[in-house]
């Protein structure tokens, strides 16, 4: 059975720094682009970055030279390393794992919280 747990969440003030964890079971973790997305009260979810099985990685406008997102093959885990956290970088992060091979599949973690106040 597909399982993402993430880890990490906190609080923090800003110009702080968290890194979140994703471990992954179930799933054929090489063959998966894995990303973080995170969601703000009221806001839609919305990507944050993506690391894909080949080594390319994506990251929103608003995090790029602040986060970066690395994995362990491994230990079917991928990071998400936050610094100089902002107060708008607030929200729930979720883990996501989207199979690049047919079946097509993409599974979501339950979320962790990182709040980002003085």
């Amino acid at each position: 059975q597909e399982r993402l747990v993430e880890s990490g969440g906190g609080l923090v003030q800003p110009g702080g720094s968290l890194r979140l964890a994703c471990a992954a079971s179930g799933v054929i973790f090489s063959i998966n682009t894995m990303g973080w997305y995170r969601q703000a009260p009221g806001k839609q979810r919305e990507l944050v970055a993506t690391f894909t099985s080949t080594g390319s990685t994506n990251y929103a406008d608003s995090v790029k030279g602040r986060f970066t997102i690395s994995r362990d093959n491994a230990k079917n885990t991928v990071f998400l390393q936050m610094n100089s956290l902002k107060p708008e970088d607030t929200g729930v992060y979720y883990c996501n794992a989207a199979r690049e091979r047919w079946p097509y599949t993409n599974f979501w973690g339950q979320g962790t919280q990182v709040t980002v106040s003085a």
